[in-house]
């Protein structure tokens, strides 16, 4: 990502159950690394909601040879946190019959200072969201 080294990195199974940990996870990550407050916050909300897309999204209709997952890593380097939040799945495709209210990537996009979307090979979808940190 970065460069700087991967300081955090995480693979579990794609359920809304693992969300939660996710989080847990990247708040003392977080606090490792002393990102407090709205700061914080934000990072929480947008790796909720990317996590979220691929447990709604990635996996529908599963039929590959891997189990659906979640994969998130997350480094830091200067006043910048970089993390990716990566399936295996279909990618993203608009759905009539869709979960969610449709708002996860417009919240992404309003919380990180970038977002991109690429597609992975053969299959899926990495989510590469930064934040700046320490900039009120």
């Amino acid at each position: 990502m970065n460069g700087g080294g991967v300081d955090l990195e995480l693979t579990v199974a794609a359920t809304a159950e693992n969300i939660p940990l996710l989080r847990h996870a990247v708040s003392g990550f977080l606090d490792g690394i002393e990102v407090t407050g709205d700061d914080a916050s934000d990072v929480l909300l947008a790796v909720t909601e990317a996590c979220t897309n691929v447990v709604q999204h990635a996996y529908r209709d599963h039929q590959g040879e891997s189990e659906p997952r979640i994969e998130l890593i997350a480094d830091r380097s200067e006043e910048v946190l970089s993390i990716a939040v990566r399936d295996l799945g279909h990618g993203f495709a608009p759905r009539v019959d869709s979960p969610g209210l449709g708002l996860g990537l417009p919240v992404i996009a309003a919380l990180t200072r970038t977002v991109e979307i690429r597609p992975l090979s053969p299959s899926g979808t990495e989510v590469l969201m930064t934040f700046a940190l320490g900039q009120d």
